[in-house]
């Protein structure tokens, strides 16, 4: 097989698994923008039914909202990331441990009892995302390619 040829094939896996990660960023920024409607637009009940307790406390309910602000931010990365995931690759280094440490401060609280079983669905929805994109991040170093 002549050098043209392997290099056409590998630019077609490359395409193929590019047009791939596209779609999962933009996937992932829909995930960020559900939690960022529910949280930012109805934060008492989205607190309630995270943790099991009212939002009373008006500067804790500034807190709180103020985080799923952040999550709406995220959702405005991944849609960027989606657009040109080689381009935006720190924002996707970024994202991952958002996610990791998000996840990880969910399922502790959830561990220590102070969190309703709900916020497993942020837990194993991140872990999943983390996951994904670390992947895609070990394909970029892997295709040689900066982050």
């Amino acid at each position: 097989m002549n050098t043209t040829t392997l290099d056409s094939k590998i630019a077609v896996i490359a395409r193929r698994e590019l047009h791939f990660y596209k779609g999962l960023f933009f996937i992932g920024a829909l995930w960020n923008l559900l939690g960022a409607v529910f949280g930012y637009f109805d934060t008492a009940e989205t607190y309630r039914s995270f943790f099991g307790v009212a939002l009373s406390d008006p500067l804790q309910f500034a807190i709180y909202r103020g985080s799923w602000g952040t999550t709406l931010l995220y959702f405005l990365g991944y849609l960027m990331v989606a657009s040109n995931p080689e381009k935006h690759t720190g924002i996707v280094a970024i994202g991952t441990l958002g996610k990791v440490f998000f996840a990880w401060k969910l399922l502790s609280l959830y561990s220590a009892g102070l969190a309703q079983p709900i916020v497993l669905i942020v837990v194993i929805g991140d872990a999943i995302f983390a996951a994904l994109f670390a992947l895609y991040l070990v394909r970029m170093v892997m295709a040689h390619r900066a982050l």
